[in-house]
């Protein structure tokens, strides 16, 4: 099928990333390894490969084994509130990778500066329109909106509110966007909206070139879209990212977590950084429980609300085919609804 609308609307994400169709892969601890990067990127999409709090030594072999099965472009993305984030960022400047993205929570000037210094392109997350513009202004080449909608880490604005703040204001950068986002319909319209392109987490959990374990994947066909909860801050003493993941024991247990810190805290037997710590280490802990042991009772079972519109595996491959081909087709209902 010719895709004539799809490539007029997604040529300044194409000629961004340098991938054929601007379809992200969004990072994902302990799914998003080099064999989905790369098959993700062979099919004519790009992906991020997830730096988590993974070793450093790990993540610098995961580089160059995802190098290894692509020559096409991929980047990397950085959880600024991992333990081991400042080493992830020191690598960058050995490896010096094509394209960087900070998540988690934002980066400082500086941070950006370091990233921008090893020749990347660099992506940065905003969720209100001030944090856009400040973004811009630290030097990021492009945004990324990902609506609360999305799994794991997420803020709490939904992408519709955002797409009105940010994508509709913003013209200095390309904006792409994520939260939610299962369908080529979808696609469409967004890319009508102005979006450079469209980034996927849930739907990319559910390839068959995705690690996750089956109790994972399965859990993911059972879900509906309400399943995908965001998980509460007690207190701001304890600057608690909000994760969205299936509903489980797990959940409950972080509550647990959180009161147990926000205790020791009272009590000056734990500093604020360390308790951060402790947070991050619990979910990865416990995403790792789900993905690769199939724990989906006491693991992190992380998922967008988009696991509502989920509802089997495919190859990375023909995702990629469906979203473009539904995506073109919408397009052109659309054209010919407005001549």
């Amino acid at each position: 099928m010719e895709t004539i609308l799809f490539d007029r609307l997604a040529k300044q994400g194409h000629d961004f990333l340098g991938a054929r169709y601007p379809i992200i892969c969004g990072a994902m601890t302990w799914v998003s390894d080099p064999n989905l990067v790369a098959s993700v990127c062979n099919a004519g999409g790009f992906a991020w490969l997830a730096g988590g709090n993974t070793p450093v030594e790990i993540l610098e072999k995961q580089i160059l084994d995802t190098r290894k099965l692509t020559d096409k472009p991929f980047g990397i993305n950085l959880i600024t509130i991992a333990p081991l984030y400042k080493k992830h960022l020191e690598l960058m400047q050995k490896l010096k990778p094509s394209f960087i993205n900070f998540a988690g929570s934002f980066p400082r000037r500086k941070e950006v500066t370091a990233a921008k210094e090893t020749g990347a392109k660099v992506l940065c997350f905003a969720s209100t329109h001030s944090i856009a513009l400040r973004m811009i202004d630290y030097g990021a080449d492009a945004l990324i909106l990902e609506g609360m909608e999305a799994g794991g880490h997420v803020g709490h604005v939904a992408l519709s509110i955002l797409l009105q703040q940010v994508l509709f204001e913003v013209s200095e950068v390309p904006v792409f966007v994520g939260g939610g986002i299962a369908t080529g319909k979808m696609c469409a319209h967004l890319f009508l909206m102005g979006a450079a392109g469209i980034q996927m987490g849930t739907r990319f959990a559910m390839a068959k070139e995705s690690c996750a374990h089956k109790n994972f994947k399965d859990s993911f066909v059972k879900a509906r879209a309400r399943d995908a909860v965001s998980t509460p801050r007690f207190d701001s003493r304890l600057p608690v990212v909000a994760v969205r993941a299936l509903r489980n024991k797990d959940t409950d247990e972080f509550g647990k977590i959180q009161l147990k810190l926000l205790s020791q805290l009272d009590k000056n037997d734990i500093t604020k950084e360390i308790a951060q710590q402790k947070v991050e280490e619990f979910w990865m802990g416990k995403l790792r429980d789900a993905v690769i042991d199939g724990d989906v009772s006491h693991g992190s079972l992380m998922a967008g609300q988009s696991v509502g519109l989920v509802d089997k595996e495919m190859s990375v491959t023909d995702i990629i085919n469906e979203l473009v081909t539904d995506t073109e087709k919408e397009l052109q209902k659309v054209s010919r609804m407005v001549k």
